[in-house]
């Protein structure tokens, strides 16, 4: 055990934030510190950095344990160049290297006792020296540079003259540099775009010391932790798993915990109603027996009601009506700003009911993608079609579409004038915002709490076709995994733009890669992408570079579609590319065939039950003849199940 937290209490003034948190960290152990905003993660790391003194219980850390800590706001002004302070974090290493050349200078000139003594110590740091990976240091500072983001021509830069997250970058690289034996990150995702975040990912999976990481990135959790602390309501539950079984199994306790709490309250009010009965009879036994019963009452541990209860955002999204199987169909697109080219000659098709996340690296033209298909931005050349009866509802990461003037209330009345006080009362509530909440003004609202307002206008529009840019930012777990519900169950079409690796996972039946100014497409979810996109990227863009620069960057499947000249040159990729296609078109017809037969399976099984309520009722009990004539259809219905499960297995195999 390197560090335990036994009992830890803290509270600040009459506020309690936590209660007897319980959990023990092993070497080399990694563990996720989750729960919602506010729950008490960060007084928590602050205990276990010496911070808060605990008002109860104990921090234990092991003798000689080092903690390397990365704030998600923190002050960083390094008066240094890029590599210079990564060279910082390896100070010790450089110096026990020369000390080493001292001793190894000193040797060729002392002899008897003094040379022993040398010696000992010149052996005792050699194998420091080689324990710490000392003759790598080098190496090690580039590649996590090069992970973090930074190109060789950075090195040379000043860290004051980088953006605030670059300088985050700097900071993580050198506590990552200085191999702590626990590392105590807040928030490390925030600043990194996704091919970062995987390098991170990769880097503490393998750390050889312990990791803490407080994340909102569920993906990122996924993909580190071995173990998961919960902070709900001040106290800690200990998950031996990663964020998927700890999701798993959280859903199941607190089903058993709404449970216990709902059988519980029916004891209390069941009780409650034969005491006051008693009491009712105003004699003597009755009302000692009132009594006794008020006292086992009291004894009662009360169970807290789980906190789902107390804070839900029920979320919605239905389509009013349905648009044509041609949603969004996108051909030729470029975009310039400047003597920047974004993209050029891109293309896009969309079905109706399909869920595409566009993903790609920080700059690389996404949320453009999404403002000029909304008409916020003019495009330079191509052609964006919407298909028939298609209806576009917009959320914008900046909430463009709130007025900063208006009130929650007004916002929501003046965009559905037909609505009335209470079904709009009705509305926010169902997003958080309750009593005098819903007259604050929109100026003084947070990032998480304005997109809650944009996701309630977006449930009330009659919108058909979702475009989402980047829905997730600012809301915390529990209001994320309710959004994707919504979107998994929404029957219309989604296109959207996200970073939340795990969002997408859940949401995205397609997925679009914009990577170095061309769209690669990818049919499955982020897990998908993940095992396949350098191998499906390079097989669809070999000998791209050579190709002409007009060449269509357009993909159908998994396959690029090139110009004439560059498939005459290279027949295999357009055998490929026909073999994708094809292989495409055979999916989307197995899927149809699946979504019919899902739908017979449900027809079928609602005959059958109807029938077994006929068979009933009391009143047709004693009618033979409807009774044969109803087991027999019950009988053939049985069959035709049984044939339709079968046909289903085998369209899923």
């Amino acid at each position: 055990m390197i560090l335990a937290c036994q009992n830890v209490s803290k509270s600040f003034g009459d506020k309690t934030i936590l209660k007897n948190i319980n959990f023990h960290i092993e070497e080399k152990e990694k563990i996720a510190i989750v729960g919602i905003n506010g729950a008490g993660k960060t007084t928590l790391l602050r205990c276990i950095l010496g911070e808060y003194t605990p008002d109860s219980g104990n921090v234990v850390i092991a003798k000689d344990t080092h903690i390397g800590y990365l704030s998600q706001h923190q002050d960083i002004s390094f008066d240094n160049t890029v590599y210079n302070e990564m060279l910082e974090a390896k100070k010790y290493i450089i110096e026990m290297g020369e000390k080493i050349n001292e001793l190894c200078e000193k040797m060729k000139h002392v002899s008897g006792k003094e040379l022993e003594s040398v010696m000992e110590t010149y052996n005792r740091l050699q194998t420091k020296f080689d324990h710490e990976n000392g003759y790598a240091y080098e190496s090690e500072i580039t590649g996590v540079l090069k992970g973090l983001g930074f190109s060789k021509s950075d090195y040379d830069r000043h860290i004051n003259t980088l953006s605030g997250g670059q300088k985050m970058r700097i900071a993580l690289g050198r506590l990552l540099l200085t191999r702590p034996e626990i590392i105590i990150l807040d928030e490390p995702t925030n600043h990194l775009d996704m091919s970062s975040i995987s390098w991170l990912e990769g880097f503490l999976s393998s750390y050889s010391g312990a990791v803490i990481v407080v994340s909102h990135d569920r993906y990122f959790i996924d993909k580190v932790s071995t173990k998961i602390v919960e902070i709900d309501q001040g106290e800690s539950t200990v998950y031996n798993g990663n964020y998927s079984f700890y999701s798993e199994q959280r859903a199941k306790i607190r089903a058993d915990k709404m449970k216990a709490y709902l059988n519980q309250q029916a004891e209390i009010k069941h009780e409650e109603a034969v005491i006051s009965k008693l009491k009712q009879f105003n004699r003597e036994k009755s009302i000692r027996r009132a009594e006794s019963r008020e006292k086992m009452l009291d004894k009662i541990e009360r169970i807290d009601k789980p906190t789902e209860v107390n804070a839900e955002m029920r979320l919605k999204l239905t389509p009013i009506t349905e648009s044509g199987e041609d949603v969004l169909k996108v051909t030729g697109l470029s975009k310039s700003f400047g003597t920047n080219t974004l993209f050029k000659d891109l293309s896009i098709d969309i079905k109706r009911g399909e869920h595409v996340a566009l993903i790609g690296g920080n700059g690389t033209g996404k949320t453009t993608i999404l403002k000029m298909i909304n008409r916020m931005l003019p495009k330079d050349t191509g052609d964006i079609q919407l298909g028939s009866r298609v209806k576009v509802g917009y959320f914008d990461q900046e909430h463009h579409n709130l007025s900063m003037t208006k009130t929650i209330f007004e916002e929501i009345s003046d965009s559905f004038p037909d609505m009335n006080n209470t079904r709009i009362r009705n509305i926010l509530a169902a997003f958080l915002f309750t009593g005098d909440d819903v007259f604050k003004p929109i100026s003084e609202l947070s990032g998480g709490e304005r997109g809650r307002i944009s996701l309630a206008k977006l449930m009330l529009s009659p919108a058909n076709f979702l475009i989402l840019d980047e829905p997730t930012n600012h809301l915390d777990i529990q209001s994320k995994e309710i959004l994707e519900d919504a979107i998994k169950n929404y029957t219309g079409t989604v296109f959207y733009v996200s970073h939340d690796r795990f969002f997408i996972n859940k949401t995205a039946t397609r997925i679009i890669e914009l990577r170095n100014k061309v769209l690669t497409n990818f049919k499955g979810n982020y897990d998908f992408y993940e095992a396949n996109r350098d191998k499906l990227y390079d097989l669809q863009n070999k000998d791209n570079e050579n190709a002409d620069n007009n060449a269509s960057t357009t993909r159908e499947g998994f396959s690029i579609v090139s110009t004439s000249e560059y498939a005459k040159e290279n027949t295999s990729s357009k055998e490929e590319y026909l073999k994708s296609k094809a292989s495409y078109a055979e999916q989307r017809k197995k899927e149809n065939a699946l979504k019919k037969l899902e739908k017979n399976i449900e027809e079928t099984e609602n005959r059958i039950s109807e029938i077994d309520e006929e068979m009933n009722k009391p009143e047709n009990s004693t009618n033979v003849a409807l009774l044969m004539e109803l087991q027999k259809e019950k009988d053939e219905l049985d069959v035709k199940l049984n044939e339709l499960y079968e046909k289903w297995e085998e369209l899923q195999a």
